[in-house]
C-alpha cells in the first residue's frame, strides 16, 4: 500500500506539513517494501488552485492513502474520485504517523475545509 504525506523537508526526521496544497514536499511510503521517496510539490508556489494541482500529483503517485492534518474540499474531491482515502495525522512526526496508520490508530479526516482560495464556493451538489 502506498501512503503519501505532506512534509516540511526531504528527511524522514522532518515534520508533517500543516498545509496539504502548499507543502514543499511529499513523502511517498510503501508499507509493503518500507521504501520511501520524496517528491517536490510543484503546486506549492501556484498563484491559485494549489490544492487541486497537489491532489493530482498525489493521484499520479498511485497512492492508496493520504495522511494529512487538513485538506480543502476541491482537493478532497479529486482524491476521493481517484479512490484515495484521507486520514488525519496526529502530531508532527512522520514516523509516528506512519506507524499509527499501519496499526489502525488514525481516523479518516472528516473535517474538509472550504479551502483558502479566498472565493469559497461552498459544497457543490452536496
Amino acid at each position: 500500500m502506498k501512503i503519501v504525506i505532506p512534509v516540511d523537508g526531504k528527511d524522514i526526521e522532518a515534520n508533517v506539513c500543516e498545509s496539504f496544497g502548499r507543502t514543499p514536499y511529499y513523502l511517498v511510503y510503501d508499507t509493503e517494501t518500507e521504501e520511501s521517496e520524496f517528491i517536490d510539490n510543484s503546486a506549492a508556489t501556484s498563484a491559485g488552485g494549489a490544492g487541486i494541482r497537489a491532489a493530482q500529483a498525489v493521484v499520479d503517485t498511485k497512492a492508496n492513502v493520504l495522511l494529512t492534518p487538513r485538506c480543502g474540499e476541491n482537493a478532497a474531491e479529486v482524491l476521493e474520485a481517484a479512490g484515495i482515502e484521507i486520514y488525519k495525522t496526529e502530531g508532527t512526526s512522520i514516523k509516528e504517523n506512519i506507524d499509527a496508520f499501519v496499526e489502525g490508530k488514525l481516523s479518516l479526516l472528516d473535517e474538509i475545509h472550504a479551502g483558502f482560495h479566498g472565493h469559497g464556493r461552498g459544497k457543490r451538489g452536496k
